[in-house]
């Protein structure tokens, strides 16, 4: 069996929605292709329980890492200024971890396939 077949088994965390929306956006791509987007898409993605424990930061003074780590840049410092939306953020992001997570990983998978459809690895 080839190594790159589906090399998104490495990912411990992956669920089967992910799994299942990157195997349909590398369809069309070339073997090529399909590896510089898993090199670039390793790099960018997010693992959720790094996204939990940076959101657990939040009841202990650091309100906002996770928005920070996730790009809500905004978010980041409106939850910072407010202590985590005096914690009801906080916690409702604690519920929302996993498609908190589950939506910046597909918006990195758009962007490195954007990247991957546009190299020319296989010409």
């Amino acid at each position: 069996m080839n190594m790159h077949q589906d090399p998104y088994m490495n990912f411990a965390d992956m669920g089967p929605e992910e799994m299942g929306f990157l195997q349909q956006a590398t369809r069309e791509l070339s073997e090529e292709q399909k590896k510089y987007f898993y090199m670039v898409y390793s790099n960018k993605r997010k693992n959720t329980n790094e996204i939990l424990i940076f959101t657990l930061l939040g009841f202990v003074g650091a309100a906002g890492i996770h928005r920070f780590v996730l790009g809500q840049i905004g978010m980041g410092i409106l939850y910072f200024l407010t202590g985590g939306l005096c914690f009801i953020g906080t916690i409702v992001d604690v519920v929302k971890n996993k498609s908190l997570t589950l939506e910046y990983n597909k918006n990195m998978a758009y962007e490195s396939h954007r990247m991957a459809a546009m190299s020319n690895i296989n010409n």
